[in-house]
């Protein structure tokens, strides 16, 4: 009882200094700027950008490779987004301010060969962008500036790098979170090649912060595993698409809206920012000149809620080879897909098989995802192909096998089942949520989550709520089960919301007989997020253990550091706003 207390004390705390060092005249995103109505705004004007890219490792005398040290700052700079619109004000990561962008640098790192960031925090005083103090947020008594902290999402690392929300730290660290570790920041890539990215996640402030410009790629490659697939490779033919959705002002401003839904409750959070200009890495409706062969495109939602459903002109098709951090077994062809907030899809588009010169990327997602049943959402573009007349050679493929060997899901070895309730509320009678909490508990809550290093569990997740969420968990990866629908769910929510006890909810009347929907092939393997349909029941198997190429050995269910250390992990929704408003757990791995 005495610990909860001193957490509820704890965020009542943040939230009081947070109006002290967060508030001030340069919240006012964009000033009396009227909002901009993107359609006055043409698309395809500006080109594609392929961001700069920061080599993680170093090469020694001889050719060996050898850990890598980066240092990479965070600035407060301009940046344009649009041909058409003046440089708006941003927070960029970058090696320097000159060479700061948004997104910022893509990492290249090497399988087992450790980078080491010195993350530094450049940003002003203020924010310029609306805050909520009634959330618990990152902040420090009688220091002024803006909190950051960097998370290596879908990262393998020790929880003092994994960019916990408590560990946060202003400029020149005058002030730091109750849970900071000091920089440099230790990744060893000791995962399997694949796409991650990195990004802002101080407590509180995540939404704000990435709203601002804090995200960039990450790549970890192996050569001796991927050469032979002979995918498209090299800086022309595979690039990373990171798009977002972001507002604007005429002057160039970033609008977010500082009045919340229900200010009585909360002055300014919404339950989801979405925004009417798509961008794909920091240029808004770009194009891109392709030549009549393969490519491979690294495509990142880095959007703070909205969901993209893409889907390419021309008849042209995706081959997946890819989702989130890890190889598929087998590519997977399809005409559209989904990508929530922070997914990664890999894809290879062959554009030799294109009649057209021209090819559109699409997006018909409604936003908030799913919607309203019977709802139909608006196409738009989020980036157009220019392809060149003349047939390109081209020597890559796309083979029958890409990694088959990984360790298939096997829910016989999961040491325990876990049951994880999605919640929303509302208060003051109002239909606007309030807050979201993970198995009710907010995050301020002790730790409830204990998983044994080197085991796989089961993670039955509920979702009482309308919203889709994408579910991740740091440090682990997990492969999706099954899906099936939850019949009267009215009358379980409930129940649920009075006891929060499935068992007793009768959890499994409410099952039997619901839908059992399929999981698209993409997105069978393994992964760090999945998005969590409402009125419905998610089986994952999470592995709290290392995924390992070749034949099992007890050392393969240990991490190369002590798991058991430092500030924990955490697994939340990655919706931006509903994290920052408590939709997220601390997470503690024992042996």
């Amino acid at each position: 009882m005495g610990e909860r207390r001193s957490a509820c004390l704890l965020a009542v705390a943040m939230a009081l200094q947070a109006a002290a060092v967060l508030g001030g005249g340069e919240q006012q995103s964009g000033g009396g700027a009227a909002l901009l109505d993107p359609r006055g705004l043409e698309k395809f004007v500006d080109e594609l950008p392929d961001m700069p890219r920061l080599r993680g490792y170093g090469v020694a005398e001889g050719g060996a490779l050898v850990a890598g040290n980066l240092t990479i700052g965070m600035y407060d700079t301009t940046w344009k987004f649009h041909r058409d619109l003046p440089a708006t004000r941003v927070f960029a990561y970058g090696a320097s301010r000159e060479t700061a962008t948004v997104p910022g640098p893509t990492i290249e790192a090497m399988r087992g060969v450790p980078t080491h960031v010195m993350w530094v925090n450049h940003l002003p005083p203020r924010h310029f962008l609306p805050w909520d103090p009634t959330l618990t947020t990152a902040a420090a008594p009688g220091t002024r500036g803006v909190p950051t902290v960097v998370h290596l999402h879908g990262g393998v690392q020790h929880s003092t790098s994994d960019g916990h929300s408590l560990a946060w730290f202003t400029a020149g660290l005058a002030a730091t979170g109750p849970r900071f570790s000091p920089p440099p920041y230790a990744y060893p890539n000791r995962q399997p090649p694949g796409n991650l990215w990195y990004h802002d996640h101080a407590m509180g402030l995540t939404r704000v912060n990435i709203l601002a410009g804090l995200m960039g790629a990450y790549r970890v490659a192996s050569p001796d595993e991927e050469a032979p697939l002979n995918l498209p490779s090299g800086e022309a033919f595979d690039r990373n698409l990171v798009l977002f959705d972001r507002d604007f002002r005429a002057d160039g401003a970033l609008f977010m809206n500082r009045t919340g839904n229900n200010p009585d409750v909360h002055p300014q959070w919404q339950p989801e920012y979405f925004g009417a200009a798509v961008v794909v890495n920091g240029k808004a409706w770009p194009y891109l000149r392709v030549r009549r062969r393969r490519y491979r495109f690294r495509i990142l939602n880095a959007s703070n809620a909205r969901f993209f459903r893409l889907r390419l002109s021309a008849g042209l098709r995706f081959v997946h080879v890819g989702s989130d951090s890890v190889y598929l077994a087998r590519p997977v062809a399809t005409d559209t897909f989904l990508v929530a907030p922070s997914e990664i899809a890999d894809v290879v588009v062959d554009f030799a098989g294109s009649t057209a010169d021209a090819v559109v990327l699409s997006d018909d997602a409604p936003a908030p995802y799913p919607g309203d049943p019977g709802d139909k959402a608006e196409t738009v573009a989020v980036m157009k192909f220019l392809i060149e007349d003349a047939a390109e050679p081209d020597t890559s493929a796309v083979p029958a096998a890409l990694m088959p060997h990984y360790p298939r899901p096997d829910a016989r070895e999961a040491a325990t089942t876990r049951r994880i309730t999605m919640y929303e509320y509302q208060k003051n009678g109002t239909d606007e949520p309030t807050h979201l909490y993970l198995n009710a508990r907010s995050y301020m809550d002790p730790v409830t989550e204990t998983p044994r290093e080197g085991t796989s569990e089961l993670w039955d997740v509920i979702n009482l709520t309308d919203d889709n969420h994408p579910l991740h968990v740091h440090l682990a990866l997990f492969a999706v089960l099954e899906q099936r629908s939850l019949r009267r769910v009215d009358e379980f929510r409930e129940c649920m919301r009075g006891r929060n006890n499935a068992r007793a909810c009768g959890i499994d009347r409410h099952l039997a007989g619901g839908r059992r929907h399929v999981v698209p092939r993409q997105e069978r393997g393994w992964k760090n997020v999945f998005k969590v349909r409402p009125s419905a029941v998610t089986r994952i198997l999470v592995r709290f253990k290392p995924l390992s190429s070749g034949a099992a050995s007890p050392e393969d269910s240990r991490f190369p550091f002590d798991v058991t250390t430092g500030p924990g992990y955490v697994y939340h929704c990655h919706i931006l706003d509903h994290e920052d408003n408590e939709m997220m757990r601390p997470m503690k791995i024992v042996r």
